[in-house]
């Protein structure tokens, strides 16, 4: 009995077969964030200068992940203290700001550029708050279109999404590039997304959206403006003082409490993935004995013998469980688990799809 059928490639094989998979970004696959947590120890070591972690849960819960970041970033470091004030600063929120900009748009001057209210990138945005989307959550890109914030402030609450269907976007350094807008999703209805404003009340661009780097950056002016105006951008240095934890109603705390109060982050990831299909026939007279060594009892200069006799009838029968894909030196590459077992005989041929996915 043959253990091995070689796949005729012409016929068997079919590869490079892509698809476009989207799905939640948060833990479980979900597409809503509605709850928001720090780790205050977190927020006070020396990386809380520069980032604050967001998780689901509270994080003394087990089930409690890392779902995104915030950081503060300053062109001209204002927002933590500089060297004369403090001999031991490392200047976060300029190191921030000019990591994201060689990151993201190292080609274009030394500040990113937003809408104006008449011409895309018209205007210099030189701070900005970062919504780092954690880099295990959205994988290969988040989905343009299918991003929503909730932020709740004192002047009002504000929702804001990319403009990615009513715009084709640029593509930079960092990837594709589309502007944050004032808007609504409009899920659950055949209605396209609805934008509100492409400015906030002063007539600046709500931001940036990275969705090739799951990168998010807010103009603190325009959120200021329209939203809460603890949102607003630091305009100082103060010794002993960080803008992105200074507390309840200033910088990255607000911008937090700001999100959390919204309670409800939106996002989507999109994957592509190349599939290969693997066609496996077994044609009438195979595969109709076990390869199963308890099949048989053997012993030193015997054939063996069947074990159960429903399998030593005429005509003969096994039952497909599951299917290994080798290598051409016979070395097991994947298996393959059907989700019963298939009847095999004699009387049966079987035809079975392998997909595997990349």
């Amino acid at each position: 009995m043959a253990i091995y059928k070689e796949f005729v490639v012409e016929d068997d094989v079919i590869e490079n077969q892509s698809s476009l998979v989207t799905a939640g970004i948060w833990s479980g696959d979900t597409g809503s964030l509605t709850t928001f947590f720090t780790a205050s120890s977190q927020v006070a070591s020396v990386s809380g200068k520069y980032y604050i972690d967001v998780y689901n849960k509270v994080t003394s819960s087990t089930d409690a992940e890392v779902q995104f970041s915030i950081a503060y970033g300053d062109a001209n470091g204002f927002g933590a203290p500089t060297i004369a004030q403090d001999d031991f600063s490392t200047l976060p929120t300029k190191a921030v700001y000019t990591q994201y900009k060689n990151i993201l748009d190292p080609e274009s001057g030394s500040y990113f550029r937003i809408y104006n209210g008449t011409t895309a990138a018209g205007m210099d945005m030189t701070s900005f708050y970062a919504i780092n989307i954690n880099r295990a959550r959205y994988k290969e890109r988040l989905d343009p279109g299918n991003i929503s914030l909730d932020l709740k402030g004192a002047v009002r609450n504000i929702t804001l999404i990319d403009d990615s269907g009513d715009s084709d976007g640029t593509t930079g350094f960092g990837g594709r590039v589309f502007n944050i807008v004032s808007g609504s999703l409009n899920i659950g209805t055949s209605a396209a997304a609805t934008i509100n404003s492409y400015t906030a009340s002063n007539g600046e661009g709500w931001g940036l959206f990275y969705p090739d780097l799951g990168i998010i950056l807010l103009n603190p002016a325009a959120l200021s403006a329209s939203c809460d105006v603890s949102l607003q951008p630091a305009t100082s240095s103060v010794a002993a003082t960080y803008h992105l934890t200074r507390g309840s109603n200033f910088g990255g705390t607000a911008m937090f409490n700001a999100i959390s109060g919204g309670m409800d982050f939106q996002a989507r990831r999109a994957e592509k993935v190349s599939s290969t299909y693997y066609f496996i026939r077994a044609n009438s007279k195979q595969f109709n004995y076990s390869n199963n060594p308890s099949y048989v009892t053997a012993s030193a200069g015997t054939e063996g013998v069947t074990l159960f006799s429903t399998y030593s009838n005429t005509p003969a029968k096994s039952y497909v469980t599951s299917v290994g894909l080798y290598d051409n030196n016979n070395v097991l590459m994947a298996v393959a688990k059907l989700s019963k077992p298939i009847e095999k005989s004699f009387e049966k041929e079987v035809a079975i799809r392998v997909k595997l996915d990349f």
